[in-house]
C-alpha cells in the first residue's frame, strides 16, 4: 500500500501546500484511491507518477470545500480522457447532489458510471467497502458539519508457503500450489494433504487510519487502535488551542494524543493552517517538536511525499515524489 499526499493545508492552498487530497495506491490490484478531492487535486495528480486511469474510488470526508472543490473537475477530465470504466463515490448524503449539480450546470456528461454510497456512520462506525482483500472502516469525527474518519486495513494473508516440504510430500509444482497456499484441501495420489500444513503463521496486514477535519474525539481513538500508520489533522499549534476549540479543529498535541492512547505505529501531520509557514514566531519545525514531545514517532507530511506501508517490523518507508 502506498500513500502519497496530494494536499496538505486547510481552508485555501499556500505557494507549497495545496488542499486536502490523500492518494493511496493499490499495486496488488491495480487501483488508486483518493481521500478526500481538494481544488487542483487534478493538478497535482498530473504532476505526480500516479496513474489516474487506475482511479477507482474516492472517499470524502465531509463537505466542507477545501475537501470536494477537485471533484466537478476531475470527473470531466476522466470523463474526456475516456479511459476510466466507473467511479465509485463514498461520502456524505449531499455528495451526490453536490456533484450532480455541478455536472448538470456545466453540461458535462460522463462516458462511465459514477455509484454513490451514502456514509452516515453511528457512533460505534461501521464497515463502508469489504472484499477478499481490504475492508475499510468510517467513524463519525467532531467537527462544524458532520464528517467521518476512515480506516483502511488489508485482511490477514497467508503465511509463507513451504516448497521444499511440498516437494518432499511428492506435490507436483503447479497450480496445486496456489490452492494449497490459500489453505485448501487438496488430493493428491489418494492422500488429501491441508494447505495450512505447508503454511506459516498469518501475516498481518497493514492499516491506515485518515482523520481529518476533526477536534479531539474518543471515535478518533477508536478508529486509529493499533494502526501503522495514523494521518490526522494538525490545523493549529498547541498555543492556538482555544481557536482550535472555537473552529473543531485538532492542535499539533491533540493529534499526538490521539496516536498515543490508540497505540499507532506511526503519526503523520496534515492539514496545517498557512499561518504557520517559515519565519513566523511559529514555524513547521516548531508543530512538529510539539508532537513529538507526546508521540516521538511522528513526522510532518508536505506535499508529494510517499509512504510505503508493509508488513513488517517497520512497516512505514517514505519518500517524496518529485513535482
Amino acid at each position: 500500500m502506498q500513500v502519497t499526499f496530494l494536499g496538505t493545508s486547510s481552508g485555501v492552498p499556500t505557494r507549497q501546500r495545496n488542499v486536502s487530497s490523500l492518494a493511496i495506491r493499490l499495486p496488488q490490484r491495480s487501483e488508486l484511491w483518493l481521500l478526500d478531492c481538494g481544488e487542483a487535486t487534478q493538478h497535482q495528480l498530473l504532476r505526480s507518477p500516479l496513474r489516474v486511469s487506475r482511479l477507482r474510488r474516492i472517499f470524502v470526508t465531509h463537505m466542507h470545500g477545501d475537501h470536494v472543490f477537485g471533484l466537478p473537475g476531475l470527473l470531466a477530465s476522466l470523463g474526456m480522457a475516456g479511459t476510466s470504466t466507473g467511479l465509485h463515490l463514498y461520502g456524505p448524503p449531499p455528495l451526490q447532489n453536490f456533484v450532480e449539480s455541478a455536472l448538470r450546470f456545466s453540461s458535462t456528461r460522463l462516458s462511465y458510471p459514477l455509484h454513490f454510497h451514502a456514509n452516515t456512520p453511528p457512533p460505534q462506525g461501521h464497515v463502508l467497502f469489504e472484499d477478499d482483500d481490504l475492508v475499510v472502516e468510517s467513524r463519525p469525527l467532531w467537527h462544524r458539519i458532520p464528517a467521518s474518519g476512515f480506516r483502511i486495513a488489508q485482511k490477514p494473508r497467508s503465511g509463507r508457503f513451504d516448497v521444499e516440504k511440498a516437494k518432499a510430500l511428492g506435490i507436483p509444482p503447479g497450480p496445486i500450489y496456489g490452492r494449497l497456499k490459500q489453505g485448501e484441501t487438496v488430493s493428491v495420489g489418494g492422500r488429501a494433504i491441508a494447505g495450512s500444513s505447508l503454511c506459516g503463521p498469518p501475516q498481518a496486514g497493514v492499516s491506515l487510519v485518515y482523520a481529518t477535519d476533526t477536534v479531539f474525539c474518543d471515535t478518533a481513538v477508536d478508529l486509529a487502535r493499533g494502526a501503522d500508520l495514523l494521518i490526522h489533522e494538525a490545523t493549529f499549534a498547541h498555543r492556538d488551542g482555544e481557536l482550535a476549540l472555537q473552529r473543531l479543529h485538532s492542535t499539533t498535541t491533540m493529534a499526538a494524543q490521539v496516536a498515543l492512547a490508540a497505540g499507532v505505529g506511526r503519526l503523520a501531520l496534515t492539514h496545517f493552517s498557512p499561518r504557520y509557514i517559515p519565519g513566523q514566531a511559529i514555524g513547521p519545525d516548531d508543530l512538529l517538536a510539539e508532537a513529538r514531545a507526546i508521540f516521538p514517532s511522528t513526522i510532518m507530511a508536505r506535499d508529494f511525499l510517499v509512504l510505503e506501508l508493509t508488513a513488517g517490523s517497520d512497516g512505514i518507508r517514505s519518500g517524496t515524489t518529485p513535482p
